[in-house]
């Protein structure tokens, strides 16, 4: 009698491969929901008698109405950038409530380095120094306010990080503590009043066209270097922590921080790096805001921690730490973006758009969750 043939396992403990098990990538799951949210938007519209992203008119060639998506990237390409970071902070297990007001500090301070001598041939009577006493302060290069900000955002990012990793504050109470020092920064550097009237180099940061001269004009898009930098940006960072030693780390400490310090990962040391790193890219999107609306005020990134995590949760982010993408915050951004201007296209009160946009943050964790218990059981 014949013995049946042994069916090779290939190293899988005796289990099969199944191919019709394989998990769909969460972001497909993100980019489906885009999807729908445009098609209900565009109907919602249509009967309405107006459109969406997409023109009716006969008398425009585009197929695409290209200034409401103008507009759509403008509002999320600020707060996108601060995504990023807390992204990375959220994979490793962390939060960081701490990146709204680091953008008000870094706001108030990096425009009294930006400001211009005089407006209309007038002393800048928004000017933060004295003019007789410091008129050098006045009309610096570009690249001061640029560094200064970076350097702020680099501070701020290393006292969360020092204190999480070193003194082992729970995240949330850390940011906390930065949130309102930072706020409290931000009042205190001018009393509460605006700074106005940058240069004309400073304001061209976030109004020029890096697009167009890059490709000497084949491609030009005025007034929306936000949102080049938030796609570069975007490229840059799904690159790292899909390809580099940085992202693997940052997985591995946030899914299980005792298995990353005993196989060698400097876990505090990478902590306070991502924390550097966010409190940068805060840095980076007061500069580009304060730059397109050509002044700082105290209230500045008010609530922006808060879009910021619900953009990496919409798009995918588990809060456990471990799990979540680059790319599904870039969808999760765009998803935010439809939901704001596709509300205000059809004209639903600002309340009933907060409301919804809370529910919508709520449903995303719930899923999270619910992901998190399967996968548990296998």
């Amino acid at each position: 009698m014949s013995q049946p043939s042994a069916q090779p396992t290939h190293g899988l403990g005796g289990l099969k491969y199944d191919p019709t098990k394989k998990a769909r990538a969460p972001e497909w799951n993100v980019l489906l929901a885009l999807i729908v949210m445009i098609v209900v938007f565009e109907l919602l519209n249509r009967f309405q008698g107006n459109s969406f992203l997409f023109n009716m008119r006969a008398n425009v060639n585009s197929i695409f109405n290209v200034q409401r998506i103008d507009i759509m990237l403008l509002q999320v390409a600020v707060i996108g950038i601060i995504a990023l970071g807390v992204t990375q902070v959220i994979i490793i297990g962390g939060i960081d409530l701490s990146s709204g007001s680091i953008v008000g500090m870094t706001a108030m301070i990096v425009m009294s380095f930006a400001q211009t001598m005089t407006v209309n041939g007038n002393p800048n009577p928004k000017g933060y120094w004295n003019h007789e006493l410091y008129p050098w302060m006045y009309d610096l290069p570009v690249i001061v306010p640029i560094v200064v900000a970076v350097l702020v955002g680099l501070a701020a990012g290393l006292v969360n990080g020092l204190l999480i990793a070193y003194t082992k504050i729970p995240p949330f109470i850390a940011t906390l503590g930065m949130m309102v020092s930072a706020r409290g920064v931000s009042s205190w550097y001018t009393n509460g009043d605006p700074i106005s009237f940058p240069t004309d180099t400073y304001a061209k940061l976030s109004n020029g066209d890096w697009l167009g001269q890059v490709t000497f004009g084949l491609i030009s898009w005025e007034g929306q270097n936000p949102a080049v930098v938030f796609i570069l940006l975007a490229v840059l960072f799904h690159v790292v922590m899909k390809y580099t030693l940085y992202g693997k780390r940052s997985y591995a400490i946030g899914s299980n921080e005792a298995a990353a310090r005993m196989s060698g990962i400097n876990v505090d040391r990478h902590k306070v790096l991502v924390y550097s790193i966010a409190g940068i890219l805060a840095a980076v999107a007061a500069l580009l805001l304060t730059s397109k609306n050509l002044t700082a005020q105290a209230g500045m990134g008010m609530q922006y921690e808060l879009d910021a995590i619900a953009m990496a949760v919409i798009g995918g982010v588990s809060l456990s730490g471990g799990r979540g993408s680059i790319l599904g915050t870039v969808l999760g951004a765009a998803i935010f973006s439809v939901i704001i201007s596709g509300f205000t296209s059809i004209r639903l009160d600002a309340y009933y758009q907060e409301m919804v946009k809370g529910a919508i943050i709520v449903g995303a964790v719930v899923m999270d969750q619910y992901r998190q218990r399967r996968r548990a059981r296998g």
